[in-house]
């Protein structure tokens, strides 16, 4: 089986791929598609293929898709692009991505998406059959184009499509949970940001990389206890706003996802199931 990873170089493609390549069995091989060459230095010392070019470039993705099995699409443009760039990148380039799989004979491609294509809450834990309703100034067109993606993706036939939508990444050196306090700070007290750490981001990618079924193609991906305002003040050791406490939260159930879909089918089981327990075991 020979997988394909795109993204490889973000908070989340830079964690993946070595835990991929750790767990290989004989026969197995990965490819990383990369930029330019010296991006993927890192994964070639760890034993990854590396294809050079880019992902919305015809000619790479014929040549980075060639003998491939399964594709892990982590490719994204995230806050502070263009709208245009949003587009291009994460519905545009990813469906371009998943129609040249296709016609490569991969078998399974599995989408990297985000909660925040929900919009907002439902009253209790999001589920994956909710509709999504992705908005909101504070994102531009991320959620947007991320659901856009997702819809293109699933109505091609002939390839297993397998959707991950990830909460708020957090772990081993990645910046989110200090920026976390931009948003945090405007918040009132019990307002909620549903976490995951990226080792338990992996491991759901990887259940979905290798289960050999699934009972329906998108899966939520958390930890076990989304966090307050407070206590990513607390986490982040910074002073509370003196008026935290005056502030209202207009949508308590925003972003919050259930994960009882992928424990059930996938034996899914957070490795840090609270960011708590990941700062006690040294892995903030």
């Amino acid at each position: 089986m020979l997988t394909l990873v795109t993204g490889t170089t973000g908070q989340v493609g830079r964690r993946f791929v070595p835990r991929l390549l750790a767990q290989r069995q004989p026969g197995e091989q990965v490819r990383v598609l990369v930029r330019d060459a010296p991006r993927g230095e890192a994964f070639a010392e760890l034993g990854a293929q590396v294809a050079v070019g880019d992902l919305r470039d015809d000619e790479t993705l014929g040549k980075a898709l060639a003998g491939v099995d399964a594709v892990v699409n982590i490719a994204a443009s995230f806050r502070g692009v263009p709208d245009e760039e949003a587009w291009a990148v994460n519905r545009d380039a990813a469906v371009a991505l998943g129609r040249a799989a296709l016609a490569s004979g991969v078998r399974r491609f599995v989408q990297v998406s985000t909660r925040l294509v929900y919009g907002v809450g439902r009253g209790r834990p999001l589920i994956e059959d909710d509709e999504t309703r992705p908005g909101g100034a504070m994102w531009g067109a991320y959620p947007e184009s991320k659901a856009a993606a997702e819809r293109e993706l699933l109505a091609l036939e002939g390839m297993e499509v397998r959707v991950a939508r990830l909460p708020f990444l957090y772990g081993e050196g990645d910046p989110h949970l200090a920026q976390s306090l931009r948003w945090a700070a405007h918040w009132a007290a019990t307002q909620r940001l549903h976490m995951g750490h990226h080792a338990d981001v992996a491991q759901g990618l990887l259940r979905l990389l290798y289960a050999p079924a699934v009972s329906g193609p998108v899966y939520n991906i958390a930890d076990d206890a989304p966090v307050t305002a407070v206590e990513l003040h607390q986490l982040n050791g910074v002073e509370l706003p003196a008026d935290l406490h005056t502030r209202t939260d207009p949508d308590p159930w925003l972003g919050i996802m259930s994960t009882r879909k992928i424990r059930r089918d996938l034996g899914f089981r957070p490795l840090h199931p609270t960011v708590w327990a990941a700062r006690d075991a040294g892995v903030l």
